[in-house]
């Protein structure tokens, strides 16, 4: 049974893990703190609990199996999968050995409502194009391309 619940402190560690495991690089990934402290990473994590920063935690029993988050940036501080200084840029992971289970269908939709009910009119996202999966998801959300930054696309979903 898969419960999300909304990230509380104690959690934090666990999102860091998720958040580096959301980045896509299939060859010579450099370790955990090296990457998450670079100067284009460090800026999705730094400051955490700031306003308009939520994070859901999805469990199984007590172990903690995937996460989804999202942050405001502004034009001088871009994030990824920035579209404008109103739409949160949102990031996702899934344990491995939990992915085709609806644990990211489950998070992404309770993120999108949650992102809704604080009056949010839209989210948007970085994604690499050939993590298929991932691309396959955000679209089943109605998630669509506006963009690319690099070789990662840019999503946007209207709420």
């Amino acid at each position: 049974m898969i419960t999300i619940k909304p990230l509380v402190q104690s959690d934090f560690e666990f999102l860091m893990d998720m958040h580096y495991e959301s980045i896509h690089i299939l060859e010579d990934k450099p370790p955990k703190q090296e990457l998450l402290n670079a100067p284009n990473i460090k800026k999705y994590s730094d400051g955490w609990g700031r306003t308009g920063d939520r994070a859901l935690i999805a469990w199984s029993g007590e172990i903690p199996v995937g996460a989804v988050w999202y942050r405001l940036f502004n034009e001088t501080n871009k994030g990824y999968g920035f579209v404008d200084n109103e739409t949160p840029e949102l990031g996702i992971a899934i344990r491995s050995d939990y992915v085709k289970q609806g644990i990211g269908t489950a998070l992404m939709k309770g993120i999108m409502q949650k992102a809704e009910l604080e009056g949010y009119n839209a989210l948007s996202l970085s994604v690499d194009p050939d993590n298929l999966l991932a691309v396959r998801l955000y679209e089943k959300l109605g998630f669509v391309f506006c963009g690319i930054s690099g070789t990662s696309w840019t999503m946007k979903v209207t709420l």
